[in-house]
């Protein structure tokens, strides 16, 4: 384990926002990466990143993980938690890194994480002090959500985007999240892709550039 996490970067030499990819189980940066290159003619302004995970992956020895899923790999509930810990601290140092490199404060970041990736997000945003831009988490979940009020510190804009034919992470945790993070005083929008299952379709790669282009506007 390594808090030096890693990223290619896409985007114009000076940028004025930043966009940080979280991938999920057994899956690496680069297959989210991909994202930048339709996004990217809309916000010429954005640098775009998207570190692997600090763990290969128990299932996947090709793709990377930022904690064992005990029911998907056989692990330790106790090794889940603490390789948790450990990828927090390493994903925190990664955007503290990647704002001091580009110069830029929290408030022009937004991450979007999928499935574990977008576990990782909404644990690790709202427990760093200064808020960033916006989060967009499509097909996860949220994480010990009875300590969310208590614990987060900064409240960004959340837009939760889910297939409600998931097969991987249930529909249903979208409307939990949800409900969870408005009780603790988060804005949170939500948007539903028909038919879709444990994936991204066009439809809700496109409200993501929405919500992207209006919270990261000069």
């Amino acid at each position: 384990m390594t808090d030096m996490l890693t990223s290619d970067r896409k985007g114009p030499q000076t940028a004025t926002s930043v966009v940080v990819f979280v991938h999920g189980y057994g899956s690496d940066g680069a297959d989210l990466m991909g994202l930048a290159d339709p996004l990217s003619a809309h916000l010429p302004q954005t640098a775009f990143y998207a570190p692997d995970a600090p763990e290969p992956c128990r299932n996947n020895p090709m793709g990377y993980q930022w904690f064992p899923i005990p029911w998907l790999d056989g692990s330790a509930e106790e090794d889940a938690r603490s390789s948790m810990a450990q990828s927090t601290i390493a994903l925190n140092a990664f955007l503290d890194r990647v704002l001091a490199d580009e110069g830029l404060t929290p408030d022009r970041m937004v991450l979007v994480g999928f499935s574990q990736g977008t576990m990782m997000t909404l644990h690790v945003v709202p427990r760093r002090a200064e808020p960033i831009a916006g989060i967009v988490g499509f097909s996860g979940r949220l994480l010990q959500p009875e300590l969310l009020a208590e614990q987060a510190q900064s409240r960004p804009p959340v837009l939760l985007i889910h297939g409600d034919q998931d097969e991987m992470v249930p529909f249903d945790d979208m409307a939990l999240a949800g409900q969870t993070l408005q009780e603790a005083g988060f804005t949170v929008y939500g948007h539903v892709m028909e038919g879709t299952g444990h994936g991204i379709a066009p439809d809700g790669l496109s409200v993501a550039l929405a919500f992207l282009k209006e919270h990261l506007k000069d």
